[in-house]
This record gives C-alpha cells, sequence and structure tokens, in this order.
C-alpha cells in the first residue's frame, strides 16, 4: 500500500512515544472530513483504518515533537495551555458556509478556519468538543451531526 509512505512525506513533524501513557489520535480526530476524504482514507475497510491507526500510534503518533524543514525543534509557546474545550453551540446550529462563526455558551467565539461549506440539518445548542491539532490548528466536533469543522478562536 503507498498511502503510508505519501502521507509520511506530507507531514512536517517528527514524532516520539517516550513516556506516551495514553492512545494517540486516530487519523480520524486528527483531520477534517475534507482531510480525510481528499487523502482517500473514506475508501479504507474499518480493518484498514485500525491498522493504519495501530501503525501510527506504535510509529510515534503520542506525542508529537515539532520539527523545522532542517530538523531543528519548533518550539509553540501556547501549547501547554492548549487543552480540549467542551460547551455547547448558543442557539441553532445549521452547518457552516465559508466564514462562519460560532459562538459559544462559555462566551468563546471560534470562526472556521477551512474553506467549503456543509449543511447538517437544524440542532438546537448541540454540544462541542474543541481539539488542539497539529501545527495550532483546533478542530471542531459537534454532537448529533458527527461533522468536524477546523477553528480559530477569534473572541
Amino acid at each position: 500500500m503507498r498511502l503510508i509512505p505519501s502521507l509520511a512525506l506530507t507531514l512536517t513533524v517528527a514524532a516520539s512515544v517516550a513516556g506516551a501513557q495514553t492512545q494517540a489520535p486516530t487519523l480520524e480526530e486528527r483531520m477534517s472530513q475534507a482531510e480525510f476524504h481528499a487523502a482517500g482514507l473514506d475508501k479504507l475497510s474499518p480493518e484498514e483504518l485500525a491498522r493504519l491507526n495501530a501503525w501510527i500510534e506504535a510509529h510515534g503518533g503520542g506525542n508529537v515533537k515539532y520539527v523545522s524543514s532542517s530538523g531543528a525543534p519548533v518550539f509553540y509557546p501556547d501549547d501547554s495551555a492548549r487543552e480540549n474545550i467542551e460547551s455547547s453551540i448558543v442557539g441553532t446550529f445549521e452547518g457552516w458556509r465559508g466564514h462562519t462563526v460560532f459562538t459559544l455558551e462559555n462566551g468563546q467565539q471560534w470562526a472556521q478556519a477551512e474553506s467549503g461549506s456543509r449543511d447538517t440539518g437544524k440542532f438546537n445548542n448541540p454540544k462541542v468538543k474543541i481539539k488542539p491539532m497539529l501545527l495550532g490548528s483546533w478542530l471542531m466536533y459537534v454532537d448529533g451531526c458527527g461533522c468536524s469543522v477546523r477553528v480559530k478562536r477569534v473572541k
């Protein structure tokens, strides 16, 4: 299968598993649905996807250390403060359309950080989980629709 080498070539990070006690996030958790589809991962059987996730975990998918193209470590000052955020969207959620801003019950506002749109149907005050991702990005999962979108905090 040529997927693993091509996926490895597109990544600009090196990983280290020293001291990793928790299971690494799966590809489904790390990627937006658009990225997952564009990489062709939705064509894998559940067994193939499980094997790929297991391979990534076994080969450094736990703790991530960012490096430049020269191999020098890259440090992000706010990485230690990047934790999962759980809240609810205030009002009706119907998806996103390019520049959507999501207001959360906790007072935060997050804006869509990737192009594209998605209609999800109507959900009133759905719960969301916003997870830190690679290179300082964030991914918002919306309960009910089973969808996710890359976001950036605006307030």
